[in-house]
């Protein structure tokens, strides 16, 4: 039931993790548009400016073609009037139709003698550029950006190559150029949508196909597999994610492996005194006439079995009560130098039993905010383990000390030591340096797994510090001033 709550737990705030990422992704979608955006616009002026120059290129270069033939047409005459009579200013009307320009033959007075349009016909013209072209005779095109009209001017050559007249093409091309440079303009700007599109669809599919990977993997774990783990890979908040998903479930499966072992040990240790209390309470059912000194000893081994099982029992609740995320603490100003005084006193007789020095010194006096009844268990298994596995004539030397931050406990002993390999694991439950002496002592290896987590729980740390066959040293540090 938890492992479910768990599971669904951490999909839903992978859940909400991947959101968030998505959001950034169409953030970031979002930017890559306007980008592209602000890119056509730019292109659009570009194509605008291109096209727009290179059609008036053209359009310019056709029309003085076409001009310096039709000019061409009058060398064969010696007057225009000739040409006219010839039916020249009739094809050129029927050319000016055909192709929406318009054509007007100017003569050496500056006379218009024929008009396309039929509207400056018999009028003078006075235009510079007709003016240069009969004064040079040479061609001449101007492009007019505010009429949007091209004009071409070409001198007229007679059969004796002298200059007769001025021919004169305009062409409005208004119409024209919006219809040929918009298709164009409208091609380019279809094509770099069209690119923009794929891109777009490529650059969505790469960047979903992690988030997608990465939300299979966090399903397969809600549903039991607890053994996959993501790709630390991707963008930066991809790779951020991975590693705290990744970092609580190695957190989770470390903590499913204590807990497993944990129960196979508790199994192991209610086992044990039961298995003896049978053992004895067979070998008397199985005797006759037992004596009344050999039933009263199997008697007295039965009760210190019990109380060795009471005492397992008591621990693993005082440690389960303690392993709650929300456990009771019952805090208050507490006189520390008279606490520990009472612990002691009350410590005295069992060294005495092994002769042991019990020392206690107190640099000044220290209030602080702790639990006295679980702070009184902290001192009570440092000093009970520094007397049971210290040697005979030995000490126990307990001192008390603090700043203006914090208060220190320190309780050295003249005992066995503890082995190097074995310090990093006796605050594990039910670990014991020697397992036989911790039975012979009645320890129940769960007193220095309860101190740590006193200790913990009053927001402090507990360090150890040991050598085998000189003593250990234990050295408690916690806050004066409690923080829930």
């Amino acid at each position: 039931m938890k492992k479910t709550k768990f599971s669904e737990k951490i999909k839903k705030h992978a859940k909400k993790a991947f959101e968030k990422m998505r959001s950034l992704k169409i953030w970031l979608l979002v930017c890559i548009i306007l980008i592209v955006t602000a890119a056509m616009l730019i292109i659009d002026g570009f194509s605008y400016y291109f096209f727009n120059k290179n059609f008036i290129e053209n359009e310019l270069a056709q029309m003085q073609t076409s001009a310096a033939v039709m000019a061409g047409e009058f060398s064969s005459y010696e007057t225009l009037s000739d040409a006219d009579r010839d039916g020249i200013y009739d094809n050129m009307k029927r050319y000016s139709a055909m192709n929406s320009v318009r054509i007007r033959i100017v003569d050496e007075r500056f006379v218009i003698v024929s008009d396309s349009y039929m509207v400056d016909y018999g009028k003078n013209i006075i235009n510079s550029n007709v003016i240069n072209a009969y004064t040079t005779g040479k061609s001449l095109s101007e492009y007019d950006s505010d009429e949007k009209s091209i004009e071409v001017v070409v001198p007229i050559y007679n059969s004796e190559n002298n200059i007769c007249g001025i021919f004169v093409l305009n062409e409005g091309i208004s119409e024209t150029y919006k219809n040929t440079v918009s298709d164009n303009i409208y091609t380019v700007m279809i094509a770099v949508i069209a690119v923009v599109i794929v891109l777009l669809a490529l650059i969505e599919k790469r960047i979903n196909r992690p988030y997608k990977r990465a939300y299979k993997i966090v399903e397969d774990v809600a549903n039991g597999h607890t053994d996959k783990r993501i790709p630390v890979s991707g963008s930066d908040e991809l790779r951020s994610f991975a590693k705290n998903f990744n970092t609580i479930m190695d957190k989770a499966t470390v903590l499913d492996e204590t807990r497993q072992e944990f129960v196979s040990n508790v199994s192991h240790e209610l086992k044990t005194p039961i298995t003896s209390i049978k053992i004895l309470a067979d070998s008397l059912n199985t005797q006759e006439d037992v004596p009344v000194e050999l039933y009263r000893e199997f008697m007295q081994d039965i009760t210190n079995e019990i109380d060795r099982e009471s005492k397992i029992i008591e621990d693993l609740l005082s440690l389960v009560k303690m392993d709650k995320p929300a456990a009771v603490m019952n805090v208050s100003s507490v006189n520390l130098n008279e606490l520990m005084e009472i612990v002691l006193k009350r410590l005295k007789p069992i060294a005495q039993k092994k002769n042991v020095e019990l020392l206690f010194e107190s640099f000044r006096p220290v209030v602080a905010e702790v639990d006295e009844v679980k702070f009184t268990q902290v001192i009570s298994n440092l000093v009970e383990n520094a007397i049971k596995y210290n040697v005979n004539d030995g000490w126990v030397h307990v001192s008390l000390n603090a700043d203006y931050q914090y208060f220190y406990v320190r309780v050295e002993d003249s005992g066995i030591g503890i082995p190097e390999d074995s310090q990093d694991l006796v605050f594990d439950r039910f670990y014991r340096v020697d397992k036989a002496r911790s039975r012979e002592t009645g320890g129940t290896g769960l007193g220095l797994a309860i101190v740590q987590r006193i200790v913990l729980l009053h927001h402090g740390t507990i360090k150890l510090h040991s050598e085998e066959g000189t003593g250990t040293t234990f050295t408690v540090r916690i806050p004066l001033n409690y923080v829930g």
